[in-house]
């Protein structure tokens, strides 16, 4: 077993609120304010989570420069007063930055109880197989 730091402690708090506020500010019409805190605060949580060093050398990969680019550029552009685009360039480059760890994150929450069986229905699981790029998994 590891174990957490404080700090680890507190990125994932501050990850977890910047989540929550990037969410509720696209659920209350793009709300500048609320979405730039969830920016910050989600960048400053997983600086915690991982350090700082670890944070500027997965960000900054030679192969994921572009991915990067669209990530900051999106939260540049949503600081300046542009929401609704700075947040489908900021999406763009989320989707590109943290691709590698879908896969990851999708068979983990299969594991999960409850959700585990919604996530194996028909539909979804054909989506989530193509999502995770594991297109043969076998059911069970």
């Amino acid at each position: 077993m590891f174990e957490i730091s404080d700090t680890q402690k507190i990125g994932v708090g501050l990850a977890g609120f910047g989540i929550f506020f990037l969410f509720l500010g696209m659920l209350l019409l793009f709300d500048k304010s609320l979405l730039a805190l969830g920016n910050i605060l989600f960048i400053s949580g997983l600086a915690c989570v991982i350090g700082l060093e670890r944070t500027f050398r997965f960000f900054f990969q030679r192969h994921k420069v572009k991915a990067s680019i669209s990530f900051f550029g999106g939260i540049i552009i949503v600081l300046t007063g542009w929401p609704l685009v700075g947040m489908l360039f900021e999406m763009y480059g989320f989707v590109l930055l943290f691709s590698g760890f879908f896969p990851v994150a999708i068979n983990f929450l299969r594991r999960v109880p409850v959700l585990g069986t919604f996530l194996n229905l028909p539909g979804i699981s054909g989506v989530l197989d193509k999502l995770s790029g594991d297109s043969d998994r076998t059911r069970v």
